[in-house]
């Protein structure tokens, strides 16, 4: 299922490094574009992926949108931009994900259903590729934000004045300043744009014209008349993207349902907890979560019948990134280990759950309830609840 992309030999660099991101395994072809909206840190910016229709010309998009972020991910793993930023761009940066670029849109009479995807802290929009597609694949449009809450390992957006960019450097706690505080003020602003992007889509499809700063060949308005179903719309996201999407539901009655892919839940304040009125998959990794945070999620799904927690075993929190489909040990060295569980399988159980809970909670018409058992946590690599609770049960 891998398309081979290119590889780097052995040497200093530890051992062969290639990145091969998985192809979609759904019917549809997947296209995908980035799209920013609005000249101040007050828009969004996000990349598009959608069901598309072949292109014989498809170009594929560098995995790496731009040299910056190498920085950016320097910065995230403590180490030096001086020498990792280089490294990293020889390593990965001619890896590109495996859709059309700017492809054209495959129309749908009844509108794709919506996801809004919130990339954990230090990511970008683009490290989570491989899901994102993958769900592209079986007919969703997935928005995946680049937050600008200073938790991206860098980000930028398009100042009125022409060619000018204004950069968003990550930023850790400062000294002195509780995590909590700082991060909570974080997940308040992430869960917003989700909620702006949502209604970004609203106004595409009344008909609004929204133009794309980026100037690029894809169209918005596309989306207008057969794009997307706002009747069915979830939010999903990864660690503290994953908190991000229980708290866009608390913001906005518009998202049916959330998918949160190993959750980091420290950052949201225990007084939201009962007002979380929709239900959510957390779907764990085995090396992650802390008794605490499994105890937060515990107190939704004591609410909320429909609330799923699974684990995958033989997982890291790595996982549920595109790292998990990195090899070499460089990068393993730099950006943790990946799990025991082969990555295409743990893309499989992850996609299949979610897709399995969004046709419950979307009402969709599709064959996706085949994978209904995994949402008890029932299959291979898959346990209900969290391992480390089982005594406790």
């Amino acid at each position: 299922d891998a398309v081979p992309l290119p590889r780097f030999g052995r040497g200093r660099m530890g051992g062969t490094q290639s990145l091969a991101l998985p192809l979609g395994k759904g019917p549809h072809h997947v296209g995908c574009a980035d799209v920013m909206v609005g000249h101040t840190q007050q828009g969004l910016f996000f990349r598009l992926f959608y069901p598309c229709l072949p292109w014989a010309g498809a170009e594929r998009p560098l995995w790496i949108p731009r040299y910056e972020y190498c920085g950016g991910l320097a910065d995230v793993a403590h180490r030096s931009r001086r020498w990792c930023a280089p490294l990293l761009s020889i390593i990965v940066g001619f890896c590109r994900v495996p859709v059309s670029w700017n492809g054209p849109f495959k129309p749908c009479s009844s509108g794709y259903p919506l996801i809004i995807f919130s990339h954990g802290l230090g990511a970008f929009r683009t490290l989570y590729s491989s899901v994102c597609s993958e769900l592209a694949s079986w007919g969703f449009v997935v928005a995946a934000l680049e937050h600008r809450d200073h938790s991206a390992s860098v980000t930028y957006f398009c100042t009125a004045e022409a060619g000018r960019e204004e950069w968003i450097p990550y930023q850790r706690v400062p000294q002195g300043q509780k995590e909590f505080y700082f991060r909570n003020k974080q997940v308040h602003q992430r869960a917003e744009e989700c909620v702006r992007a949502l209604r970004l889509f609203e106004d595409i499809s009344s008909g609004k014209s929204v133009p794309n700063v980026l100037h690029q060949d894809f169209d918005l308005s596309v989306l207008k008349v057969s794009g997307v179903d706002l009747t069915k719309v979830a939010v999903m996201g990864h660690s503290f993207g994953g908190v991000t999407a229980v708290l866009a539901l608390v913001k906005e009655p518009g998202f049916r349902c959330a998918v949160a892919l190993d959750a980091w839940m420290f950052p949201l304040e225990n007084a939201l907890y009962p007002e979380v009125p929709k239900p959510v998959l957390f779907i764990n990794t085995e090396k992650f979560q802390t008794p605490e945070s499994v105890a937060k999620m515990k107190r939704l799904s004591s609410r909320n019948s429909q609330t799923k927690i699974i684990t995958i075993l033989g997982s890291v929190h790595q996982s549920q990134t595109d790292f998990t489909f990195l090899t070499g040990k460089l990068i393993s060295r730099i950006f943790g280990m990946r799990g025991t569980l082969d990555p295409y399988k743990g893309l499989d159980i992850t996609s299949r759950a979610a897709l399995a809970f969004l046709q419950r909670h979307l009402s969709l018409e599709e064959e996706f309830n085949q994978w209904d058992n995994l949402l008890e946590g029932i299959g291979d690599s898959v346990v209900p609840e969290a391992p480390f609770c089982r005594s406790n049960l």
